[in-house]
């Protein structure tokens, strides 16, 4: 008998989603035009609250459920020190764009390290999992993919081959995923700025 879980379902074990929402109502679609137009174009990422760890956390920037479209499915996953995600497959393509840190891929045993400005690609029907290879930091990768518009057109092969992790690692314990914008990045990068800036005008005046 499978053990009753007791944590709180992670996002990709959620039976109950919408991959497609429907659309209906009058033919012309009048109102469903009138119903995107009105939406926000704009959503502040502050807004949107990670979900998920204690290795793997997520924040849903877009997914059909929310209205504004029916075809992407965008998200932020943030990895803790030494983390990993799930092992699963799916049909659809997915593309992790790096914002920070450094980690691997693993795609049908095949390892890819990558590492902050990369670009990881996952390809289709491919059994996958993403690590951190940092055991004291973080990383963060904005994926984007079409999964809705696959599901949409009966293209449903989704697999997990190992679930994600509910304990965190041993310099995870703890951790807490940064919030938008990362805490005291605008005064490091202006101060780091100020300063060669400065240095440069004090060396420009002795050259003189």
């Amino acid at each position: 008998m499978e053990e009753k879980k007791d944590r709180p379902a992670f996002y990709h074990e959620n039976k109950n989603r919408v991959f497609v929402r429907a659309i209906q109502g009058e033919y012309n679609l009048t109102e469903e035009l009138k119903r995107l137009r009105s939406l926000p174009r704009v959503r502040k990422g502050k807004e949107i609250k990670f979900i998920d760890g204690p290795q793997t956390f997520s924040k849903h920037f877009m997914e059909p459920k929310d209205g504004l479209g029916q075809t992407l499915h965008i998200h932020l996953e943030e990895y803790s020190p030494g983390g990993e995600s799930q092992k699963h497959g799916h049909v659809n393509e997915a593309v992790f764009y790096i914002l920070d840190g450094e980690g691997a891929e693993e795609h049908d045993g095949v390892r890819y390290e990558w590492e902050a400005g990369d670009v990881a690609i996952v390809h289709n029907n491919c059994v996958h999992q993403h690590f951190n290879r940092s055991p004291k930091k973080p990383a963060r990768a904005l994926v984007l993919k079409t999964k809705p518009m696959f599901l949409f057109m009966n293209m449903l092969f989704q697999k997990t081959i190992s679930g994600r992790r509910d304990q965190p690692t041993a310099n995870g314990a703890g951790y807490i995923p940064r919030e938008e914008p990362a805490a005291g990045f605008e005064h490091e990068f202006y101060h780091d700025h100020d300063h060669d800036h400065a240095h440069q005008e004090h060396s420009h005046s002795h050259s003189h």
